[in-house]
């Protein structure tokens, strides 16, 4: 015997929902508050006038004027604090949680004796152990807060690394703060001037018992190509031919880990050694007296992007203050359709095997 099932894509009408719906209402009026809870509990919403146990009355208004006391929030629950039997997953260490891109205007002290206000991108983390649940995350900013109207340092940042570290009860903890350094530079010829911004991030790792400072800077220049520049130089002189050497936007991450001890490596020092090393930085103001002179610099310092990483290397190991570093270098061509890029490190901190994949595209000057 063949059995047809019935078409359960068919739409019932009004009349088998009816009928639908007193099958359930006669069953509902018949089971238990259990029955109808395990079924659904929204079946209770069918049953005019009855009462159900298991569908609550609940208020729908904003109580403005309820107040949390001690007592009331000691009966909140708090699942990121609980047993290791909430634990999904495995109990496996964590080596960073926490948050990321909370914002607070921060108050940061100039090489020249002077201060800024500037808008800090903060992230704040800590390793958790397998057999801890989780962490309470608010906690990290409220450390970080209890500190945010004082000028910032690294030693500003350790004392509220240590608060952090205290309150989550964690064996190790970092703090990295972004923000945009302006710097007012002059023009090349003309005499004028403008602000020149610098992304820049502030690390403070504590690792092991053991703390790092690190300073990441991205330095952003024009490189002209070396074999170009001299291939158009022999058009000119071979055969009379006008042609110009291809030059692009380049961008330099610098990643300084400041020695223990020494004296304080001010941003605008590392701003410095990138200029010397290689001083093709992109122009703010320019009339036509300096976007010669700037063609002419570029001619004078052309640099592959292994010249560019090697220039780099050699003014950071002529200061004391840096221990190890890393240089990544992106020659973004206006040649090629893709880009040229280097990375060079000195030291064990910044050695890796592995390329994080979008580290190359995040070496993109946002101008």
């Amino acid at each position: 015997m063949t059995i047809h099932p019935r078409d359960t894509d068919e739409a019932p009408n009004r009349d088998a929902a009816e009928a639908a719906l007193k099958v359930l209402r006669n069953w509902a009026l018949k089971a238990s508050v259990t029955e109808v809870a395990q079924l659904d509990p929204a079946v209770a919403r069918l049953l005019p006038g009855q009462e159900l146990g298991n569908y609550p009355d609940l208020s729908r208004d904003y109580p403005e004027n309820f107040k949390s006391d001690e007592q009331y929030r000691a009966t909140l629950p708090d699942l990121q604090n609980g047993p290791a039997s909430l634990i999904r997953g495995a109990r496996q260490l964590i080596q960073h949680v926490g948050i990321s891109n909370f914002r607070l205007p921060i108050r940061f002290h100039t090489r020249d004796g002077g201060d800024l206000t500037l808008e800090a991108s903060i992230t704040g983390t800590v390793s958790l152990e397998g057999e801890k649940k989780g962490i309470n995350m608010s906690r990290i900013m409220r450390s970080f807060y209890k500190h945010a109207d004082r000028t910032f340092s690294f030693e500003v940042m350790a004392t509220a690394l240590d608060d952090y570290l205290s309150d989550l009860n964690s064996p190790d903890a970092r703090i990295q703060m972004r923000f945009s350094f302006p710097a007012r530079v002059n023009s090349l010829r003309s005499g004028l001037s403008g602000y020149q911004y610098y992304d820049i991030a502030l690390e403070l790792v504590d690792h092991d018992g053991r703390r790092e400072e690190i300073i990441h800077l991205d330095y952003v220049y024009s490189s002209t190509c070396p074999c170009s520049l001299e291939l158009s130089e022999h058009a000119r002189t071979a055969r009379g031919q006008l042609a110009t050497p291809h030059s692009q936007r380049s961008v330099a991450r610098i990643s300084v880990q400041v020695k223990p001890g020494s004296n304080c490596l001010w941003y605008e020092d590392l701003i410095d050694h990138c200029r010397r090393a290689v001083p093709t930085e992109t122009q703010v103001m320019v009339k036509r007296e300096d976007e010669q002179a700037f063609a002419e610099l570029n001619a004078a310092n052309p640099i592959f992007v292994e010249d560019a990483a090697r220039l780099f290397c050699e003014a950071l190991q002529q200061d004391p203050r840096i221990a190890d570093f890393r240089v990544v270098a992106s020659h973004q061509e206006s040649l090629h359709s893709h880009d040229a890029v280097s990375v060079l490190t000195q030291g064990p901190s910044f050695v890796t095997r592995s390329l994080d994949p979008k580290l190359f595209s995040t070496l993109i000057h946002r101008g």
